[in-house]
């Protein structure tokens, strides 16, 4: 059997062309064997993960599983949670909805937090919901926290020291917001780029838990090895990165002539404002500043096109770290449809439908 991984042992190049050829069987979490084809009743149950960079396929894949396989999809998005915010998350289409039943999409308003422990918990209770219904369930998306947090746990964050708070706000107000995240920066480069500059909340956080734990935000310690809850296959979809750049800028070209800009006006006009984590997200901060006046539209489509490319390389360097992927190569395997097939390859071999 052939497959795609990164190389996690000698070669640590984020770049996509850098896999090698490897066999991993599906196993339980913490460790263990594949299913097989004729499982113990002690395995736990079955659970796909499909994730990658941005725009390099999943939805689409997922839906061409649904039409072979009985499953239901679970978003592994942070964005597409919000409601109203479809064009610039590339929301699964209602047709594709259709085809496959998503689960934690338009889950909260743009106002509201979401965050990855609420994440944890929602996609776990979908999840046994769908095992429930006889259905295999597939988690489906690139935000590579919420995927790790629900594979591995989170142990809990230490609690709010009140002499670091009081430490961290006076030289908030002293020194401002900008070199409050470059102090970040400074020891988190990771949670840095992560952060908004202007999340004030979330920048103070990360610096106290770095002072309490001497970590940082991301470190494995903070992750939980509890015992295996389910026997997962975990899949990455990757494309050349030319390839999937080029297919980036052509998606932000289809996001205009589809309304990002009117999208971005109605939610301004709702009472969201720009300072919302939600309104940062690529696009709406971008055609935010188009809207008031401080841009062009071509200078906004410019930059839009390399923050996603950007993006696409941070989601790369994250799952590069990530144990135990199955990495398909989109274009390798024939385009959508032959990725789909892989992937179904996989799951029988494992003996994962329920």
């Amino acid at each position: 059997m052939n497959l795609q991984r990164y190389d996690q042992g000698m070669n640590h190049s984020t770049d996509p062309e850098h896999v090698r050829a490897r066999a991993l069987p599906a196993q339980p979490l913490g460790g263990g064997i594949g299913r097989g084809a004729e499982p113990p009743s002690e395995f736990p149950p079955p659970l796909v993960v499909i994730t990658g960079p941005t725009g390099v396929g999943k939805t689409e894949v997922a839906v061409r599983l649904a039409s072979r396989l009985r499953v239901e999809v679970v978003s592994a998005d942070s964005r597409q949670v919000y409601r109203g915010m479809d064009v610039g998350t590339a929301k699964p289409t209602g047709a594709e909805r259709a085809a496959a039943p998503h689960h934690l999409v338009d889950v909260v308003d743009p106002e509201e937090r979401y965050h990855a422990a609420r994440f944890r918990a929602e996609a776990r209770e979908a999840i046994s919901a769908i095992l429930e219904r006889g259905k295999l369930p597939l988690v489906v998306g690139g935000t590579g926290l919420y995927v790790r947090v629900l594979l591995r746990g989170l142990l809990p964050a230490p609690p709010a020291d009140p002499e670091v708070r009081r430490e961290l706000k006076a030289f908030l107000e002293r020194e401002g917001v900008e070199a409050l995240h470059t102090r970040l920066g400074a020891v988190d480069a990771e949670a840095a780029r992560r952060i908004h500059p202007r999340d004030r909340v979330r920048i103070i956080r990360a610096l106290e838990i770095y002072r309490l734990t001497g970590l940082p935000l991301g470190t494995p310690t903070h992750w939980r090895q509890s015992r295996p809850e389910w026997t997962t296959l975990v899949v990455g979809l990757t494309r050349p990165r030319a390839s999937l750049y080029a297919a980036l800028d052509a998606r932000v070209d289809r996001m205009v002539v589809r309304g990002l800009k009117e999208e971005t006006r109605g939610l301004l006009d709702a009472g969201y404002g720009p300072a919302l984590p939600a309104m940062q997200g690529i696009g709406y901060r971008h055609f935010v500043r188009v809207l008031r006046g401080a841009w062009s539209e071509s200078e906004a489509i410019r930059t839009m096109k390399r923050d996603t490319r950007q993006y696409a390389k941070r989601q790369w360097t994250w799952f590069a770290r990530e144990p135990g992927i199955r990495w398909v190569d989109v274009e390798a395997a024939g385009g959508l449809e032959g990725a789909a097939a892989q992937v179904e390859k996989w799951i029988l071999e494992e003996g994962l439908l329920p």
